[in-house]
């Protein structure tokens, strides 16, 4: 079986060991966006497995170059920035082994941040731009509370109320009970009926 790691912030060998107990052989690294607990083992990765990087849109290059600087401010370790083989732009499909993943560019917890999207399962991995009952950071450099906002309920939501999603923290959801019940991006919260 194949499979991708999406995010690497760090504990490679757990991430390794626990691939290697189901029988995964890792084929690439995606990223949704290159915040250091998102990113910051990148670059070890890449270089201990030789796999390609596709992965965030280019708007993240800033946070790329400035992931030894981030992991000195937080106290996490990495080998710092990288090239991803492969920018992603809203519309594109990734491949993980046999399975189709749509990218969705949803700018605004950075400016680069991808979602993945895979229509037969109904499910998407969101990263920081939304989580159960919140949304993700804009107050960071180049974050942007708008376009956030703007990305949900433009670009996640009508992929539809029964998507599943996983955030880059915290447990699972749906878009529909999203757009019910969270505060930030709810229809309510919109003036939407």
């Amino acid at each position: 079986m194949v499979g991708a790691v999406i995010d690497p912030g760090g504990d490679l060998d757990i991430v390794l060991a626990r691939a290697k107990q189901q029988g995964v052989t890792i084929e690439k690294i995606l990223l949704t966006h290159a915040h250091i607990d998102h990113a910051g083992a990148t670059a070890e990765l890449k270089r201990r497995l030789s796999i390609p990087i596709e992965g965030p849109h280019e708007g993240d290059r800033f946070w790329i170059e400035q992931l030894s600087a981030q992991g000195a401010a937080f106290g996490i370790k990495s080998e710092g920035s990288f090239e991803p083989d492969r920018w992603l732009v809203d519309g594109d499909t990734v491949s993980v082994g046999s399975l189709s993943l749509m990218v969705r560019h949803c700018p605004g917890h950075t400016p680069g941040h991808v979602i993945f999207f895979h229509q037969g399962s109904r499910f998407a991995i969101v990263g920081d731009v939304l989580f159960k009952g919140s949304i993700g950071r804009t107050d960071f450099p180049r974050g942007n509370h708008a376009e956030l906002i703007s990305s949900i309920r433009e670009r996640l939501f009508p992929l539809g109320d029964d998507v599943q999603f996983l955030p880059g923290h915290g447990p699972l959801s749906t878009f529909g009970d999203e757009r019910r019940d969270n505060p930030y991006v709810s229809d309510a919260a919109h003036g939407t009926p």
